[in-house]
């Protein structure tokens, strides 16, 4: 019998996607998987929804605004991985008026 190590961290996100993925579509579902890809202090700078496959981004201000903008990709294909690239298609950044 051979036993493969498989890393904590790439074991964890997987479950953790696959618990995500089986909860029905919500704001709270789309928030904590935001909060989960951004990190704590963008999640906190910004708020989110998910509309028609587009997950919109509304940061507090233009200086979280950029940090967004830069992070753009990896974020959005975080996001993906979480609750599915069928889900979230595009990430568009909203500024406030």
């Amino acid at each position: 019998m051979i036993v493969r190590m498989q890393p904590l961290h790439t074991f964890a996100a997987g479950v953790l996607a696959d618990v995500i993925r089986r909860q029905p579509a919500s704001p709270a579902r789309t928030a904590f998987a935001w909060s989960v890809a951004a990190g704590p202090a963008m999640a906190r700078a910004a708020t989110v929804e998910a509309r028609n496959g587009i997950l919109l981004v509304t940061p507090k201000d233009a200086r979280w605004s950029r940090e967004v903008e830069r992070a753009s990709a990896t974020i959005l294909a975080r996001v993906q991985a979480l609750l599915g690239s069928d889900e979230v298609t595009s990430l568009r950044i909203c500024v406030k008026p």
